[in-house]
């Protein structure tokens, strides 16, 4: 529903109270564009959607934590390419958390972070890129993310819960439990649905996948660092 994104547009509001943001968004071609007014609307947009994407991507064992850590290690070097030493070393507990977090929720998963959890980390993700001046950077590194949860919107032309339509169904075959995308053509289109489209793969096997896409996207965003430093 509603509630989780009005709730992250209020936990937007104190960066904007302490000012704790600069108006000029850094772009890696067009260099430096100033939008005093906009960019207040884009701090409330951003924490909604990093908040939101962190949480859409929490679909299996150990996926969100292991996204964060490379989302998280790729903005720490992306802040230290644009020489915003201070942002760095506060993004570095993103990572250790994350880290962390990782070792007991992964395959087996012993602990889960719910709603709470991983809204927190992806706000904390959006926070760290505004305070950084970063934002294009961060937004390029959680492009699996962002495009999952655009997908899953673009789909179902509205907010719902994940539970209340499956895009994926589970095998079972003795000791062999395998995922495959659903047939029903109700369910959202999703990140895991897509990459399940090819054939089943066992809940690992996604989460590999996922990270990989990860890394490149977090690759990129380091790359997109390096031209913004470049330009600017």
């Amino acid at each position: 529903g509603w509630f989780k994104p009005v709730m992250l547009a209020i936990a937007a509001v104190p960066i904007l109270l302490i000012g704790a943001y600069d108006t000029d968004l850094a772009f890696p071609i067009f260099g430096t564009v100033h939008i005093p007014v906009l960019y207040m609307a884009l701090v409330i947009f951003m924490i909604v959607i990093t908040g939101n994407t962190a949480n859409s991507i929490d679909v299996l064992n150990g996926v969100l934590s292991g996204f964060m850590i490379i989302a998280g290690m790729a903005l720490t070097i992306s802040l230290v390419i644009v020489e915003n030493y201070n942002v760095a070393a506060a993004a570095l507990p993103l990572v250790m958390v994350s880290l962390a977090y990782y070792r007991y929720h992964r395959l087996q998963s012993r602990i889960f972070p719910g709603d709470s959890g991983a809204l927190t980390l992806g706000a904390m993700y959006g926070t760290l890129a505004i305070v950084g001046g970063v934002e294009v950077i961060a937004a390029v590194i959680i492009l699996p993310a962002i495009l999952n949860s655009f997908l899953f919107l673009s789909s179902t032309k509205k907010i719902i819960e994940f539970k209340k339509t499956r895009p994926t169904v589970t095998m079972t075959e003795e000791k062999d439990v395998r995922l495959e995308s659903t047939d029903d053509v109700l369910a959202p289109v999703t990140l895991v649905r897509l990459i399940l489209a090819a054939g089943p793969l066992s809940e690992s096997q996604v989460a590999r996948r996922i990270f990989y896409l990860g890394m490149f996207s977090g690759t990129l965003g380091v790359l997109t660092a390096l031209f913004t430093r470049i330009n600017t």
